[in-house]
Parts: C-alpha cells; sequence; structure tokens
C-alpha cells in the first residue's frame, strides 16, 4: 500500500504534468467559448424571427386562409396556400425518393461489390454536394426546355429527390452496417435465404435509425428556395394541383413579402400612417417553416432515441 501511495505521489509530481493539466484547461476553455460564440447568432436569429413572427401566427385565420386578395397595403391573410403547397411538394419527394434511397443502401451494403458499387458510392458522394440551384437547373433543362412542359410543383419535388437521396442512403448505409452480423448469420443458418434475412431481421432492427434518416432528409428539402424559383414560382392563391400552375410554399411566401418590404403610407382617419403589413407576414412566415423544421428535426431525435440499434 506503501509502495503504490509513493507511486501515485511521484507520477503526481512527475515533470510536465502541471503543463498538460493547463493546457488540457486552456483547449477546454477554447472549446466552449467557440461553442458560446457559435450559439450568438442561433439564438440571435431564433429570437428575431420569434419576436418578429409571433404575432402573425397568433393571428386570425393564419393557418385557416391565403393571401388571395390580399394586397401588401392590407394586413390579414394567412399562410394555408403555402403550408399546404410545401407539404404537398415534400410528400411528393419523400414518396419517391425513400424507396429508391432504401433500395440504394440496402445493395451498397448487403450486396455491392466490385466496380458497379464504387460508381454507386461516388454518385451518391456527387449528390450529397450539389447545390440545389443545379438540380433545379437540370430538371428545368429536360422537363420544361427539352420536353416542352409547364412549370408546376411536381418539378419541384424531382428536383428534391435529388437532395434528399443521398441523406437517407447514407444515413441508411450507416444503420445497416450497425446491425450485428451475428443476426445475419444466425438467420443463415437455419437456411433462411439472404433477401428474407434483409427483409425479415436486418431491416427491423435498423428501423428507427433509418425512420430517422428519412426524417432529417425531409427537414433538409422543406426550407430550400432555388427549386422553387425556378420550376413553380409562387401564387397567393390556393391551389392544390401539383401538376399545374404556380403554387404556393413558405420560402415563395417569403420573398414575395420581402419583394414589397418597407414601410408603406397609407391613408387612416385623414392621417399619414406608415404600415409593415409585408414585413410582419415574412417574418411570420419564416417562423412558420422554422416551426415545421424545427419538429421534424424533434421527430426524428425522438426516433433516434427508441433506435434498436447501437454501436
Amino acid at each position: 500500500m506503501t509502495s503504490a501511495t509513493i507511486s501515485r505521489g511521484s507520477l503526481a509530481a512527475a515533470p510536465g504534468t502541471t503543463l498538460r493539466k493547463a493546457k488540457d484547461r486552456l483547449a477546454t476553455t477554447v472549446i466552449y467559448g467557440c461553442f458560446l460564440l457559435a450559439l450568438v447568432p442561433l439564438v440571435w436569429l431564433l429570437w428575431t424571427v420569434l419576436s418578429r413572427g409571433l404575432a402573425g401566427i397568433l393571428g386570425s385565420g393564419w393557418f385557416t386562409s391565403s393571401q388571395r386578395g390580399v394586397t401588401y397595403r392590407e394586413s390579414g391573410g394567412g399562410a394555408l396556400h403555402a403550408i399546404v403547397g410545401t407539404l404537398q411538394q415534400v410528400a411528393l419527394c419523400t414518396v419517391i425518393s425513400v424507396p429508391i434511397a432504401l433500395l440504394v443502401a440496402i445493395y451498397l451494403v448487403e450486396y455491392g461489390r466490385g466496380p458497379l458499387a464504387r460508381a454507386t458510392t461516388f454518385m451518391v458522394d456527387i449528390l450529397t454536394g450539389i447545390p440545389s440551384i443545379v438540380a433545379a437547373l437540370f430538371i428545368y433543362a429536360v422537363f420544361v426546355t427539352t420536353l416542352s412542359g409547364q412549370r408546376a410543383g411536381w418539378l419541384v419535388s424531382l428536383a428534391l429527390v435529388m437532395l434528399m437521396i443521398p441523406v437517407v442512403v447514407r444515413t441508411t448505409e450507416e444503420m445497416l452496417r450497425l446491425v450485428p452480423d451475428e443476426l445475419r448469420e444466425a438467420s443463415y443458418a437455419l437456411g433462411v435465404p439472404k433477401w428474407k434475412t434483409i427483409v425479415k431481421i436486418v431491416l427491423p432492427t435498423a428501423m428507427s435509425g433509418i425512420m430517422t434518416g428519412i426524417v432529417l432528409g425531409v427537414a433538409r428539402v422543406a426550407g430550400e428556395t432555388a427549386p422553387l424559383l425556378v420550376l413553380v414560382g409562387y401564387s397567393p392563391n390556393d391551389n392544390n394541383n401539383l401538376f399545374s400552375g404556380p403554387q404556393g410554399s413558405l420560402p415563395g411566401m417569403i420573398k414575395d413579402q420581402f419583394g414589397n418590404l418597407g414601410s408603406t403610407t397609407i391613408l387612416r382617419g385623414g392621417q399619414k400612417v406608415s404600415v409593415h403589413y409585408a414585413a410582419d407576414r415574412m417574418w411570420a412566415a419564416a417562423l412558420t417553416l422554422i416551426l415545421l423544421v424545427m419538429a421534424l428535426n424533434l421527430l426524428a431525435r425522438l426516433i433516434a432515441s427508441r433506435s434498436k440499434v447501437s454501436s
């Protein structure tokens, strides 16, 4: 016991120990300082949007009416057309993206060998870094310029597919790789075919993590603006048809109100009064979009906390 005590004391008093502790404290301080520094603009942004947009979304009719017939000189109107348009476009994107992404991820993890797998991985990496404007221009060139189609909401969904697929593929890959190989081997030992092992064993085990990736992918594309500007335009009216005409969306509504930003002078009671109706609606639409994306991220974290797969 005495020798152990002496040994620990010698280590504690060893040359350089004080210097290492000082470096450790310095590194810890720098890390916490950088975290707080990065937190400042985030909190500032959230507070600005919340303080300026909360009154708008709490106003009468924000979630039940559109901007039909409402000019930038008038108050009122709602964001129902923009919310519905955003949800429709993202929903169609999800329906197309998820099956493709799941099949690609399953192929890369369970079957992928050789040049085809390497080429597929390379293409997924390329799509991961593609700007949204490039995806929008590609869809426009193919469906509008080449095939003489009309701009519509479903083209926005196709552009968003190119942005969502790599997110879901990468997340699904990681979740499938976390499934223990012992489960697969036990299934093979019982004579279960590989495809049935994937369907009955691997996918159910990783399903929570896969769902998290899907929700994060949806949150990733919900706020994109470039495809909306290029492929569909903005309409203040209700348009629930994804395949015809301009359609409302939350990013589009923000841009439309921004175009009429600034004080406007109107006559009220015989006196000139400056109003900011467009600015109020812009902040309210921005807050609505933030709340939508935040809800999706919280849902993803809730699903991830219940995941069956752990490293």
